[in-house]
C-alpha cells in the first residue's frame, strides 16, 4: 500500500461531495480524504501499489478540479 499527497484546490464539503464518485471509481484508491483546513486542501489518497499520481491528477480534472503532487 502506498500514501500519495496532492495540493488542491478542493475548498468545501461541497466540491468533495463533486469529487467523491471520481474518486471511489478508482480502483486503485481504497481511501481517501481532504484537508480543507490546511491552505493548500491536502488531498490524501492510499491504496494499492500500482496508484498512480498522473491518474489520481486527472481524475480531478475530470471532477473539474486541480491537483499537483506533494
Amino acid at each position: 500500500m502506498q500514501t500519495l499527497k496532492f495540493k488542491t484546490n478542493i475548498k468545501c464539503g461541497g466540491c468533495i461531495a463533486t469529487v467523491t464518485p471520481y474518486l471511489n471509481a478508482q480502483t486503485e484508491i481504497d481511501d481517501w480524504k481532504v484537508d480543507t483546513e490546511n491552505p493548500d486542501k491536502v488531498l490524501e489518497v492510499s491504496g494499492t501499489d500500482s496508484l498512480d499520481a498522473e491518474k489520481v491528477i486527472e481524475t480531478l480534472e475530470k471532477a473539474g478540479y486541480k491537483a499537483e503532487k506533494i
